[in-house]
């Protein structure tokens, strides 16, 4: 999609967020580049020139805005959190105290400030949740609660019953009634990303600033009768080294399970997005089509929307009839950016 000057500068001046990570504005006057969303004055056209990627604006001489700044992705997850994450995956029942994070160079304010921002709770709720992800498993797998709760770095029986019921609703002796979704946080060259998966396979990916993410927590809930809560399961790791494989163009099907959620024919249109080949793309009336109907584009498009694992059932290769990019969840930007990945390994 060829996007002409006028577009962009429209985009700028709207603020427009479909259009975040297309192109930037180098401000000819000032000498910075922005975000189309930068909140600073826009200056006129005869003053603005555009750029297809950052390098491309700090070749051409242009100084990163301190308003928006263009060269940071505010969803990503610092490299030292990166670590005692994977430290905690390693290890569940490892404590890390504002001691310990002062020891490693960690403000404890900014560790409460990250977590409460990108996770709703504190560093120190999050840690008694994954031990109490870890501790759940362990119960539905016929371990004794009084060994698991003390294995899980609780001090006393009361104190681990109490925070089970606070997360899953159920008493320990009552966990096997109750289903876990794991969910994690997984980095990509395009933004950061949610995983979700049971024992059956991936459920959710869906990147971090999508709008709809909190309601399609809740649906996934309801639908699978279960607590979502941080935790390790044996399909992230798979997905992690494919979704690598993938950016790095070496990859062009998923082999990871999948465990999509929602109605039979909302199941059939992602069954038929899963056909469209890698570097190809359809519009929604072949989907429809291929589905064998060639009249149910609008409940086609509207079932797209619907579907909660991007990348692996792949919406972002359906365009509109007239070659345009159409909605995308992740933001148009990112549906860009997958067809120009997967176009530049093809050809």
């Amino acid at each position: 999609m060829e996007l002409s000057t006028e577009i962009m500068y429209q985009a700028s001046l709207d603020k427009n967020p479909d259009f975040e990570g297309v192109f930037w504005m180098g401000v000819k006057t000032t000498g910075i580049f922005c975000r189309p969303i930068c909140r600073a004055r826009k200056p006129k056209p005869e003053n603005v020139e555009f750029f297809q990627s950052t390098k491309a604006a700090i070749l051409k001489g242009y100084r990163p805005c301190k308003v928006c700044k263009p060269l940071e992705n505010p969803d990503e997850t610092p490299e030292y959190i990166q670590q005692i994450l994977h430290e905690l995956r390693e290890n569940p029942a490892q404590k890390f105290k504002d001691y310990d994070l002062v020891k490693r160079g960690i403000e404890p304010a900014t560790m409460r400030r990250w977590f409460q921002k990108n996770h709703g709770m504190t560093f120190q709720a999050f840690q008694r949740m994954f031990r109490l992800n870890t501790a759940f498993k362990k119960l539905q797998q016929g371990e004794n609660i009084i060994e698991t709760a003390y294995e899980s770095g609780f001090e006393s029986l009361s104190g681990f019953s109490e925070s089970f019921r606070n997360i899953f609703g159920v008493s320990p002796k009552n966990s096997k009634e109750q289903k876990i979704i794991d969910l994690k946080r997984i980095e990509t060259p395009i933004g950061t990303m949610y995983a979700a998966a049971t024992e059956e396979g991936i459920c959710m990916l869906e990147f971090t600033d999508r709008k709809m993410l909190e309601t399609e927590f809740k649906d996934l809930a309801k639908s699978l009768n279960g607590t979502i809560v941080l935790g390790e399961n044996r399909h992230f790791k798979i997905l992690e080294q494919e979704l690598k494989l993938y950016f790095d163009g070496k990859l062009k099907e998923f082999t990871v399970s999948l465990s999509p959620v929602g109605t039979e024919f909302q199941k059939s249109v992602w069954k038929i997005l899963q056909k469209i080949p890698y570097g190809e793309t359809w519009n929604y009336r072949k989907q429809s089509e291929v589905l064998g109907d060639a009249k149910k584009v609008r409940a086609v498009a509207n079932a797209n929307g619907m579907n909660k694992i991007s990348i692996l059932i792949p919406c972002h290769r359906v365009i509109g009839s007239n070659g345009t990019l159409t909605g995308y969840g992740g933001g148009i930007w990112r549906k860009q950016k997958l067809l120009e990945l997967e176009n530049a390994i093809l050809f």
